[in-house]
């Protein structure tokens, strides 16, 4: 198999289109940050790390689960599992990944710079979180949750207190969505030993936390348009993300599944790019 083949084959395997997920949250911190758009360059460094970001944690976690992945029905047709890509290009892909987040850093700012270490570092923690805590989905909020903060440090070259607000906030939605997910693999997680909501709490208070997590999600959201000064826009837009959570926690019952993957890759997609143009638009129209 050739290296664009290759290459092709591991943006597969990550969802790299999934990066929809974190990227406007991330932006959102730093059109937060610059009150309005920051300077192009800024941008382009901040999409560049974001992207080297997830996939290293990404790919990281797909090597890290291979064998999982290869016991599991739902995911033995993966990339790796399924022999379609080696692991030594598998670590190659991550290995350059991690370095353009650092790259992406070092052209930031040098707290940016100082602080890829530890994002990385609490990114590849997060692979092995299903082994050892029934919170490896708050685990994995946080790795979204950082995002913001970080293109805020990237915009200010500081982190303030507010931004961990937006930062709260993501770790919530994110796990809300992940408890969500994990759903479809409770028999699985049960025969393996695996950790997670679902199989401490069982279906239905696994569900009831998902909703809580998101209830707080909106409080918070709106505490930081308080906090900032922001305007009826910024207000409409998480008015917008409450009726479309209500929505995806409609889609999926305690008794049927069949509708969770409208839920966690359409809604979220959704919630995530609608947030950043009404808070946006606000910074861009009401300033």
């Amino acid at each position: 198999m050739g290296f664009w083949r290759k290459l092709s084959t591991t943006l597969e395997m990550i969802k790299f289109q999934h990066s929809v997920f974190a990227l406007p949250f991330a932006l959102t911190g730093a059109v937060l940050a610059a009150r309005g758009l920051p300077p192009a360059r800024q941008l382009l460094w901040i999409v560049v790390a974001m992207v080297g970001a997830r996939a290293a944690a990404m790919t990281f976690n797909r090597i890290v689960d291979v064998r999982l992945d290869a016991a599991n029905p739902r995911t033995a047709a993966r990339a790796l599992p399924a022999g379609l890509l080696s692991r030594r290009f598998a670590i190659l892909f991550t290995i350059a990944s991690a370095a353009l987040l650092v790259l992406a850093a070092w052209q930031l700012n040098p707290l940016c710079l100082r602080l890829s270490p530890l994002a990385l570092a609490i990114l590849f923690l997060y692979s092995y979180s299903k082994r050892f805590t029934w919170l490896s989905h708050l685990m994995l909020g946080f790795c979204l949750g950082m995002a913001p903060a970080a293109a805020w440090a990237a915009v200010r070259g500081r982190l303030d207190w507010q931004i961990l607000l937006l930062t709260a906030a993501v770790t919530l939605w994110t796990a809300g969505f992940d408890i969500i997910y994990a759903l479809q693999d409770l028999e699985f997680d049960q025969r393996t030993g695996l950790l997670s909501l679902p199989r401490r709490l069982g279906v239905a208070n696994a569900l009831r936390v998902s909703a809580f997590f998101h209830v707080l999600m909106l409080i918070l959201l709106w505490a930081l348009a308080l906090v900032e000064g922001l305007g009826w826009i910024s207000m409409a837009g998480v008015g917008v993300v409450a009726a479309l959570l209500a929505y995806e926690h409609r889609l999926v019952k305690p008794h049927d599944f069949s509708r969770i993957n409208a839920a966690f890759f359409t809604m979220n997609g959704y919630i995530s790019v609608l947030f950043f143009v009404f808070w946006t638009l606000d910074l861009a129209l009401l300033r």
